[in-house]
């Protein structure tokens, strides 16, 4: 079972990448291992809304992109981490997000989607705001349900803690980080 995870998160070691490393180990505390995309540390140009992929399903811009593609194409798993920035995921993972207008097009105008395995596809969201109005949860994960519909990922689970903005803060937070361990080994499971 192949899983991949996107850390949209610009902080290093931030709470978002704290949460993302305890769904990665418990995944790898069954035994499988997880590709990680730092998306901050990637070179992944905005989408151009040219219409370039409109025929094919394929990008025409050439970046780093195109390991994402492989990587979302064959996983069965796919997480998303995101810090909430003005009620959204952050610019990195909104950047990648948006560049799988691609699929997009792949499945609903060539009528060929992204299609699952033997162990089907699913997904887990992680999230993470200072803020602790529930509006940035609401309109981030209906960017990342977007997403996740986009590349055949019909399922997901979403794990979001609030009032978490000071750098390490999660480390303190009562259940976010066995919460996440948890998520983590559910997502791999049968």
């Amino acid at each position: 079972m192949k899983t991949i995870a996107f850390c949209g998160s610009p902080r290093k070691d931030g709470n978002t990448e704290v949460l993302l490393r305890e769904a990665v180990r418990g995944i790898q505390e069954t035994g499988l291992n997880v590709e990680i995309f730092n998306l901050n540390s990637m070179n992944i140009m905005p989408c151009q809304d040219c219409g370039g992929c409109n025929e094919s399903g394929e990008c025409i811009c050439r970046d780093d992109m195109d390991q994402v593609y492989d990587a979302i194409r064959t996983a069965d798993r796919i997480i998303l981490s995101s810090p909430i920035f003005f009620f959204s995921v952050s610019a990195q993972a909104k950047a990648m997000i948006d560049r799988c207008q691609s699929f997009w097009c792949e499945k609903y105008l060539l009528k060929k989607p992204v299609l699952a395995g033997k162990s089907g596809r699913k997904g887990l969201l992680l999230l993470v705001g200072g803020m602790k109005k529930d509006i940035g949860i609401q309109c981030a994960e209906a960017c990342a349900k977007a997403f996740f519909r986009t590349i055949s990922v019909p399922e997901h689970s979403t794990l979001h803690y609030l009032g978490i903005d000071e750098k390490g803060a999660i480390i303190r937070h009562p259940t976010a980080l066995i919460e996440t361990y948890e998520a983590g080994k559910k997502l791999v499971e049968g």
